[in-house]
């Protein structure tokens, strides 16, 4: 497993050690042990949950204020994503900036993204199948969101024919207005 770091510290891009031959491949998408000790802190992940988007579909800006923020590790299984993280974090160096990483199933990378952080996601594939694990429960009440093309983040998403997004992400606060850590 080969940790890469982002631009931001605490998200991290992980490529599983992959190997493969004509009959198709193996990795190790999870090792808890491995993957505590190279991002430095105790990982209890409770939740794991899966989506299938078609291209175009944005998922997010989303985040869960404490007590039940949610660090999330994810991947993508089929197809491909652009996958951001926004820093929420008051107290950090890098409040307010964000990351983006594309996922695939071709290269099998996964995005650690700590609680903090606010994440959404591009299907760019025709479909995508998402995974991701959590390390809190889902809590409705506790759920915020962040207006996807928000003027002061201004992500650089990628083009596609047509977005589409859910009533819950176009009613999306934008930064200024938004819940911080």
């Amino acid at each position: 497993m080969k940790i890469i770091d982002t631009d931001i510290p605490d998200v991290k891009i992980i490529e599983p050690a992959v190997f493969g031959d004509e009959r198709g491949f193996f990795f190790e998408s999870f090792n808890k042990k491995i993957f505590e000790e190279r991002i430095g802190k105790k990982v209890d992940f409770v939740q794991d949950n899966h989506s299938m988007s078609v291209q175009g579909v944005l998922r997010g800006l989303h985040y869960q204020l404490a007590p039940y923020a949610q660090g999330k590790l994810v991947r993508c299984v089929e197809g491909e994503v652009y996958d951001v993280a926004i820093d929420l974090r008051q107290s950090s160096v890098t409040f307010g900036q964000w990351v983006g990483v594309h996922l695939s199933a071709n290269n099998k990378r996964q995005l650690w993204i700590p609680e903090g952080f606010a994440h959404g996601f591009l299907t760019l594939s025709e479909t995508a199948q998402f995974l991701y694990k959590t390390t809190n429960f889902y809590m409705p009440s506790h759920e915020r969101c962040i207006i996807w093309n928000d003027e002061k983040l201004n992500i650089d998403w990628p083009s596609v024919p047509s977005l589409q997004h859910s009533q819950k992400d176009k009613a999306g606060v934008i930064f200024a207005d938004a819940e911080y850590f």
